[in-house]
């Protein structure tokens, strides 16, 4: 017999910002099946279970991952509901209807050599106390010797298709052309679906059968490229696209201009007129100066931290939401939109804050929209392959000598006016300029964010401060 705590603790895979993440090579089938087992295990202390859902994204390893973890289900005498290739929000969203946990096999954004498992319980996504539990449960199970070959249940994907055409009558999207970006996306069939039952036309792009890492947080030079050309090319209103996994949102205006996260979050949460939000810290500031909402929450990066605030937020606010710079927006309530009621979904979900886009911006363009927000722009990137020690090195030293780390990035004559710690090291600097650096939670990665007040400085300072960073002695600077 084999024990979950045991199997995990030499496993390499660790809990990342939303989900465990590691190398494929890594998640064996038993370590697939300890993960499961333990899961299991702390549902059981509370409730009986019969049933746990499955769903995947389109990553090479991502079924053989799946039928062990139903294989687990199966030794513990658990009927595994199997939905196929699923955006994430899909799977959470029926899970929660039909009171039932549910296991998602994907590795969202990261390359194809990586993967990962998001666990839910009958309520949402896990805490980061629920990670920590499940890392130390020590459950009993037999070796996998084989896997199942479940046949896919359509049930999800239809629930999820009629949550958001239930939203508008069908002439809501009539007159717009939207360019759905679909490389590898769990979601890309489904997203046809939705937009053109609102009747929109749609112009299938990039379909790809090779798993494309979108990471909306830091959109490649070509993705820019390719959202200009696309939107002059077939004169589109709009570009959509999401994450591996669906449940990050990555949308472009009538110029093929992609759109930060924060920015979709905020709107989308202005629409459905929230009253207060939970966000990361990373997110732009022209969520509170847009003085949309009676109260905003910053928390540390990753939907567990925005999540694990809506109880809080819940005694005092009615309606309660949170958003990511990435993208993902979170419904922490049930809410009341144009005579119908949205159900609440506390995972990231792309598509409602895209739909939200299109009902702001129905008599005018999406760039007129956004540019009435407060003028604040931000931008990310991070360095591949960057190994996380170095990265904590980096923010040890910068967060005992700041002045130095700020020199050290090339910032010589401009003073600090206040430091923020809440998820590695942010800087806002006296002429309102923001440097942040943080390791990434999901793979060896060290992010930069920025914020100013024009799209140009925003990357000029995250080109800056990631080439400097590279560069051999960086440390050694800093220790000076």
């Amino acid at each position: 017999m084999l024990l979950s705590s045991d199997v995990i603790k030499t496993s390499g895979i660790a809990f990342g910002t939303s989900g465990a993440r590691g190398l494929v090579s890594l998640f064996t089938n038993e370590v697939c099946a300890a993960f499961t087992h333990a899961f299991v295990a702390i549902q059981l202390k509370n409730s009986n279970i019969k049933h746990v859902a499955i769903a995947m994204d389109n990553r090479p390893s991502s079924f053989r991952m799946a039928m062990a973890c139903a294989k687990a289900l199966e030794q513990l005498g658990i009927e595994a509901i199997y939905y196929g290739v699923l955006p994430t929000p899909a799977l959470a969203y029926t899970a929660m209807q039909d009171n039932m946990p549910c296991i998602m096999v994907t590795g969202s954004h990261i390359p194809f050599d990586r993967n990962g498992l998001k666990f839910y319980l009958p309520d949402g996504e896990i805490s980061k106390s629920d990670e920590q539990e499940i890392l130390c449960t020590k459950a009993e199970f037999s070796p996998i010797d084989d896997i199942p070959n479940l046949a896919v249940n359509p049930r999800a994907a239809r629930l999820y298709i009629q949550r958001y055409t239930s939203l508008f009558d069908t002439s809501f999207l009539a007159g717009k052309r939207i360019g759905i970006y679909e490389h590898s996306s769990s979601g890309r069939d489904l997203y046809f679906e939705i937009f053109s039952a609102l009747g929109a036309e749609i112009i299938s792009l990039e379909r790809s059968d090779k798993f494309v890492p979108i990471d909306t947080e830091a959109v490649s030079d070509e993705d820019i490229a390719k959202a200009q050309l696309w939107s002059e090319q077939y004169s589109l209103d709009a570009i959509f696209s999401t994450d591996g996994d669906g449940d990050r949102p990555l949308v472009a205006d009538e110029n093929g201009t992609w759109l930060r996260g924060d920015i979709l979050g905020l709107i989308c949460a202005n629409a459905l007129h929230i009253k207060a939000l939970a966000i990361p810290v990373n997110s732009n500031t022209a969520i509170e100066s847009s003085a949309y909402f009676s109260h905003v929450k910053r928390t540390k990066i990753g939907s567990p931290y925005v999540i694990a605030e809506f109880s809080a937020l819940a005694k005092n606010y009615e309606t309660i939401a949170g958003f990511e710079a990435n993208g993902g927006f979170l419904l922490g309530s049930d809410v009341r939109f144009e005579q119908h009621t949205i159900k609440a979904l506390p995972t990231r979900d792309a598509v409602l804050p895209t739909l939200m886009l299109f009902s702001g911006s129905k008599h005018d363009t999406i760039s007129a929209l956004v540019d009435s927000l407060p003028k604040r722009v931000t931008y990310s990137d991070r360095i591949k392959n960057f190994a996380t020690d170095r990265s904590q090195i980096i923010l040890s030293l910068g967060q005992e000598k700041p002045n130095q780390l700020l020199k050290a990035l090339g910032f010589k004559e401009v003073l600090i006016r206040s430091l923020d710690y809440t998820d590695g090291l942010r800087m806002t600097l006296k002429d309102s300029r923001i440097i942040h650096l943080r390791p990434s939670g999901n793979a060896p990665e060290l992010r930069c964010y920025a914020e100013a007040d024009s799209v140009y400085m925003a990357k000029s300072i995250v080109n800056k401060c990631l080439d400097k960073i590279t560069v051999d002695g960086f440390i050694d600077l800093l220790s000076q």
